[in-house]
C-alpha cells in the first residue's frame, strides 16, 4: 500500500471512529422545570448558560414551568426527558400509578417557610404560634406543613387563626396577618428588602428547625428513560449537577448573576444577588453536603406526612423510587 493510500485508510478510520461522538453530540434533551425562570433555577441556567450540557454532549432546552406546564405530566406524553417536581407532586403522581423516578434532589432546606417582623415575639418553640394570625394557601403544601407543625405540638386550631392567602401580600404590609408564607430565597428576599427600606426587621420560621422536612425541588425521569438510556442519564445528571456546583461558587457570581438576568426581568440586580445568597443556603447548607443528595429520611416524612393528611390513599414507599448514584 502506497503512502496515499494509507492516508487516506487512516483518514477514513479516523472519520468513522469520531462519527457516534459527533452524534452524540447532537442529542437533544428537553428539560422542564418547575416554576418560571428566576435565581432560584440558577444551576439550571447556569449548566446551560456556563456549557456543561455541551460539554457532556448534550443539546438541552431548559424551559420553564407552570401550573398548565407540569413536568411530570410532560414526561408521561414524553415532551420532556427530564424534569422538576416537588416532593409532593412525585408522591401524588406514585399513588396514581406514574411510571417516574427521582434521581437528585437539589434543595436540601425546603424554601418554603414563614416571615413575621422582629417587633413581634420571636418563634422559639411551636408554643410561640399561639394566638398569631398565620397565613397558609388552602389546598398548598405551606397548610399541610403547618398542620404537621401544629399536629406535633399539640396545638388546636382554635388556638390561633389560619388565614387563607394569595399572592397580593397587602394583608401583611397591613399587619392583618403576623407570620406569612414565603419562599424563602424569592418572594422572601423581596418583602424582607421592602420592610428594611421602610426601618422593620424581619425573621423567618423555618419548618425544618422544628423536625418538620417536606422536601422540595428535586430532578426526575421516567423509567423508560432510565430503563433504555441510563448512560443518557447519569451523563446529563453529571452536567446538571456540575452546573449547580458551580452556580453555587461565590466565585462565579458575577457570570450566575449575567445568566440569570437573560431570563429573569422581573427583579432588580441587588434583589437577584441577595437571592442568590438565600439560594445556597438551601441547596448546598454545609461544605460536606455533595449538591443532589438525596435526603431519604425527609422523602419518607414527607410520605408520612401526606398519608397523615390523606392527600394519598395508600403508602407509595417512596424510597423505592429515590435513584442517586454514589460517587465512585
Amino acid at each position: 500500500m502506497n503512502k496515499k493510500n494509507l492516508m487516506l485508510l487512516l483518514l477514513l478510520l479516523l472519520l468513522i471512529s469520531a462519527a457516534p461522538l459527533a452524534y452524540a453530540k447532537d442529542i437533544k434533551i428537553n428539560y422542564r422545570l418547575k416554576w418560571l425562570f428566576n435565581t432560584s433555577v440558577a444551576g439550571d441556567i447556569y449548566a446551560e448558560a456556563g456549557g456543561f450540557f455541551k460539554e457532556a454532549g448534550f443539546a438541552v432546552h431548559v424551559k420553564e414551568g407552570s401550573p398548565e406546564k407540569n413536568a411530570i405530566n410532560e414526561l408521561e406524553l414524553k415532551r420532556a426527558d427530564f424534569g422538576v417536581a416537588s416532593a409532593d407532586q412525585v408522591i401524588r403522581a406514585l399513588d396514581r400509578g406514574a411510571k417516574i423516578l427521582v434521581i437528585a434532589q437539589l434543595f436540601q432546606v425546603n424554601p418554603m417557610q414563614w416571615i413575621y417582623r422582629a417587633d413581634q415575639p420571636e418563634i422559639k418553640t411551636l408554643q410561640d404560634l399561639k394566638g398569631r394570625r398565620i397565613g397558609v394557601t388552602f389546598g398548598g403544601n405551606d397548610e399541610t406543613i403547618m398542620n404537621t407543625l401544629l399536629a406535633k405540638a399539640g396545638i388546636r386550631k382554635k388556638d390561633l387563626t389560619l388565614t387563607g392567602v394569595r399572592f397580593d401580600f397587602t394583608p401583611f404590609l397591613r399587619r392583618k396577618v403576623d407570620v406569612w408564607p414565603v419562599y424563602r430565597n424569592s418572594q422572601g428576599v423581596i418583602l424582607k428588602d421592602k420592610l428594611e427600606r421602610e426601618r422593620e426587621r424581619v425573621n423567618f420560621f423555618n419548618p425544618a428547625d422544628f423536625g418538620v422536612n417536606f422536601v422540595a425541588n428535586s430532578v426526575i425521569t421516567s423509567e423508560s428513560m432510565m430503563k433504555n438510556n441510563p448512560d443518557i442519564v447519569e451523563e446529563f445528571l453529571n452536567a446538571l449537577l456540575k452546573g449547580w456546583e458551580e452556580a453555587m461558587d461565590p466565585g462565579n457570581e458575577e457570570k450566575v448573576l449575567k445568566a440569570v438576568k437573560k431570563f429573569d426581568r422581573g427583579n432588580n440586580n441587588d434583589i437577584r444577588k441577595k437571592q442568590l445568597d438565600a439560594t445556597r443556603t438551601l441547596i448546598k447548607p454545609s461544605v460536606h453536603i455533595k449538591i443532589g443528595t438525596i435526603d431519604i429520611n425527609a422523602w419518607k416524612q414527607t410520605e408520612s406526612i401526606m398519608l397523615g393528611e390523606k392527600q394519598i390513599k395508600k403508602p407509595v414507599y417512596i424510597e423505592t423510587r429515590l435513584i442517586w448514584k454514589k460517587e465512585k
